[in-house]
């Protein structure tokens, strides 16, 4: 018994447009897929930091290569505009004070608040600098030994508002805790109590937890890659149901 095979149609052109589909299908997988891993990580800032950290979780962007045409090789590239910030937190660093200095400052909430944007110069973050040019900062020890409180004493100011709100103002440098809170004159009353208000605190070093995760993030992307481009290339040369 003989088989007999003959090829209907032109042969360069079944190839031709079987690469164009390839081309197609490579394009649209990478570019998917590189925009799957870019939310990923974004979403992997936002889990771990909340919403104060949309600008860290937007500075991850993506770039598609060829930046335009058509190609089988195309590649994918996302990063980050802040990459220290994001290799601090997916290593775990461990960071220590610099320049012989034997302490991290580090804001408190009392004091990070006030850094927050678009509050013109009352909203700007008390710094060490200015603690010791005040004449007012004092040492509280913390009972491991291991570190300081630094902190301004607080006085009250005059009320504001129709609700007359009670203001507090940290060593005549910053006012304190402005924002609308509930109970805030009982939380105001009970700092006024203490006399004091924590601005920094004081650490030979910080250890920062792992948080995220970006090499298992490309991971993931790389094995759904094979998968995505063979149905993506069924998709455009016809031959998916």
């Amino acid at each position: 018994m003989r088989l007999g095979a003959s090829i209907v149609g032109d042969l360069r052109k079944v190839l031709a447009e079987e690469v164009r589909a390839g081309e197609r299908a490579a394009m649209s997988t990478i570019r998917a897929e590189t925009e799957q891993v870019k939310a990923e990580l974004r979403r992997q800032v936002t889990t771990a930091f909340s919403g104060n950290a949309r600008g860290v979780a937007n500075a991850w962007r993506s770039m598609i290569f060829p930046r335009s045409g058509q190609s089988l090789r195309p590649a994918g590239l996302v990063f980050t505009k802040v990459p220290n910030v994001i290799d601090a937190f997916e290593r775990g660093a461990l960071i220590r004070a610099k320049g012989g200095r034997q302490f991290l400052a580090i804001p408190t909430g009392f004091n990070a608040a006030r850094g927050r944007r678009g509050r013109g110069e009352k909203g700007m973050r008390v710094t060490p600098a200015q603690m010791v040019a005040s004449g007012q900062a004092f040492l509280r020890p913390f009972k491991s030994g291991r570190g300081f409180v630094w902190c301004l004493p607080l006085r009250q100011g005059e009320q504001t508002g129709r609700r007359r709100r009670t203001r507090l103002v940290a060593g005549g440098v910053t006012e304190v805790g402005t924002a609308n809170r509930k109970g805030r004159e009982a939380w105001a009353r009970g700092l006024l109590a203490q006399g004091m208000v924590p601005m920094f605190l004081l650490l030979p070093q910080v250890k920062l937890a792992k948080r995220l995760d970006v090499r298992g993030a490309a991971e993931c992307g790389l094995r759904r890659l094979p998968g995505r481009f063979v149905a993506a290339w069924e998709r455009e040369s016809g031959r998916s149901a």
